[in-house]
């Protein structure tokens, strides 16, 4: 499959993932999470972007950016990624790929798709079975938006009243096709005309057509 041209515009929110190489283990300890969390705290310094919320498994992470400046995503993960790299290496003296390649990233739409995205970010360590309540889970923004000092920044969407408990309530099986259907495919996760309008916009109309040989005319 021809690999698609970056398009990170300004304004666009974007779902943000990437996974362990042959989906080995990104974090072995403690540590391991903090030093990426702490590279997420260095992004928000360094780059135009705006980071709404993110989940630390251990072989693969999710985060939900928005783009302060065109470019600025792709920077700031650049960055991310190569920083941790490096202190993998150096720690457990290995060499080779860390990660299974760039990271993958989809345009969301800026209203309950949004919502959508971020409560299936944050419910990743519960459809794991990895904690029973995504709040119990320290390495994700479930967890740190109930911190006085927390530093993630405001969703562009209100949250509603209790966040947690939308978080913690499942997702219907059509979520859940609808949003892996847009990570396998790497297309604009939204409504119909949006998703249409933004692929084109963005380069990403491959995204949207029907996999296979077409049919004999």
């Amino acid at each position: 499959m021809p690999r698609i041209a970056r398009q990170l515009q300004h304004g666009y929110c974007y779902h943000i993932l990437n996974r362990g190489n042959g989906r080995a283990p990104l974090f072995l300890d403690r540590l391991d999470y903090r030093a990426f969390v702490a590279l997420l705290a260095g992004m928000k310094a360094g780059y135009e972007i705006g980071l709404l919320a993110f989940c630390l498994m251990p072989n693969h992470f999710h985060l939900v950016l928005q783009a302060g400046a065109t470019g600025a995503v792709s920077a700031a993960m650049q960055w991310a990624q190569t920083s941790y790299v490096s202190r993998f290496r150096i720690k457990y003296a290995s060499s080779g790929h860390i990660f299974q390649g760039r990271f993958k990233s989809f345009p969301i739409q800026n209203n309950e798709h949004l919502l959508t995205v971020m409560r299936y970010v944050e419910r990743n360590p519960v459809r794991a079975k990895l904690v029973k309540r995504a709040t119990d889970w320290s390495w994700s923004s479930a967890r740190w938006r109930s911190r006085a000092d927390h530093w993630l920044d405001d969703s562009p969407v209100d949250l509603g009243i209790d966040w947690a408990a939308y978080v913690n309530a499942p997702q219907t099986s059509a979520e859940l096709a609808s949003l892996r259907s847009s990570v396998n495919r790497g297309a604009p996760f939204g409504s119909h005309q949006w998703r249409n309008e933004t692929a084109h916009l963005l380069g990403l109309a491959s995204t949207l057509r029907s996999r296979g040989r077409p049919p004999k005319k």
